[in-house]
């Protein structure tokens, strides 16, 4: 690390995050976003593929939505929390447009650490990430 490049790229550099979401724009403003401020960023489109990835490789945190194609968020956090092993305890962070009491417990319930509603800017996107990934403030 030189003496011009952020703390926050070498705190972050060993992070990994899974940004599970259908919508290709969503995708890449948190991709941009987390990779700008030095976390690796993997995507799937889907609960399924996002099964794939989180048995193939270690996160240490997952950005879901909620409703998607094939695997809604909900039953993709549902079954990876009765997974065997250190996958089931990967903390998860519910990013969608749904802002019901009803969602909200639901996604509790299925395994969600927190739940936040789009539109999220970049600032509570970086600190919400940060938190629940394990960096330090």
């Amino acid at each position: 690390m030189t003496d011009t490049e952020p703390a926050a790229t070498s705190r972050t550099a060993s992070l990994r995050i899974l940004i599970v979401e259908d919508s290709a724009l969503v995708r890449r403003y948190y991709r941009d976003t987390l990779e700008q401020h030095g976390f690796e960023v993997e995507q799937a489109i889907n609960g399924i593929e996002a099964m794939e990835k989180v048995l193939a490789q270690p996160f240490d945190l997952l950005i879901v939505d909620l409703n998607m194609p094939r695997m809604d968020g909900l039953t993709f956090l549902r079954t990876l929390r009765r997974s065997p092993g250190e996958i089931a305890g990967i903390p998860a962070l519910m990013v969608t447009t749904e802002a019901g009491a009803q969602d909200i417990d639901d996604a509790r319930a299925a395994g969600a650490n927190f739940y936040l509603v789009k539109p999220l800017s970049q600032s509570d996107l970086l600190r919400y990430a940060a938190a629940l990934a394990g960096r330090p403030a």
